[in-house]
Order: C-alpha cells, then sequence, then structure tokens
C-alpha cells in the first residue's frame, strides 16, 4: 500500500498557477491542472482558488455526486494542519468524494446527461 502524500499550506501555494494547479476541498488535495478547461463553472472559478483551501468556496457551490465523483480522480494527498495555521475544512465526510465502484466509470453517463441539459 502506498503512502499518503502530506501537503503543508506552503506546498499548497507552490501550486496556484494554470501550470500547476492544486486545491485543498476538505482537508484533501486535489490536482485540478488538467481538468482547468473542463470545469463547467469555468477556468477563473478554479484560477481564483488554485493553491488555496477552496473548501468554503466548493461547499458554497453546492457541488453534485458527479464533480466529487471526478474529483476522487484527481486526489494526491491530504492537508496537513498544525494548529498555527487556520482552515476552513468543513467535515471531511461531507466533502470526500466516495470511492467510484469497480466496473463504473467516474461519469457513468450522468455529467454527459447533465451536460446536455444545458444545450
Amino acid at each position: 500500500m502506498s503512502e499518503v502524500k502530506t501537503f503543508s499550506f506552503a506546498d499548497l501555494t507552490n501550486h496556484g498557477s494554470r501550470d500547476s494547479l492544486y486545491l485543498a476541498v476538505g482537508g484533501k488535495v486535489y490536482d485540478c491542472t488538467d481538468f482547468i478547461d473542463e470545469h463547467p463553472g469555468g477556468e477563473e472559478v478554479l484560477l481564483d482558488e488554485a493553491g488555496r483551501d477552496a473548501t468554503e468556496s466548493f461547499e458554497d457551490v453546492g457541488h453534485s455526486d458527479e464533480a466529487r465523483e471526478i474529483m476522487y480522480k484527481m486526489y494526491v494527498g491530504d492537508l496537513k494542519t498544525d494548529g498555527s495555521e487556520k482552515t476552513k475544512a468543513k467535515s471531511a465526510s461531507a466533502t470526500t468524494p466516495k470511492p467510484i465502484a469497480a466496473g463504473e466509470s467516474a461519469d457513468s453517463g450522468r455529467l454527459v446527461s447533465w451536460i446536455k441539459g444545458f444545450f
């Protein structure tokens, strides 16, 4: 079993650009670099939160289960807090994406259906 990588807030801020875009949500760190052009809310939303704890912004939007499933594939580690740095993290169980069942894809057609609803 591989060890989970731990990121400090300083580590996270090193990934605050279009070329390397990491976000923390609920104490978990996600590499969203390859998702910038695909984000339904536009690239600006991700770029505004790049290299930061985006838990509050993520939860305020009310992301769907499909969004959380997509995040699962982008997970790269956990955000380390030592008590001296404030996090906006709410309950990790509320923000942690659910694992994808074997034989199921992340979107299982639901994301495509959701996107088609806009056209």
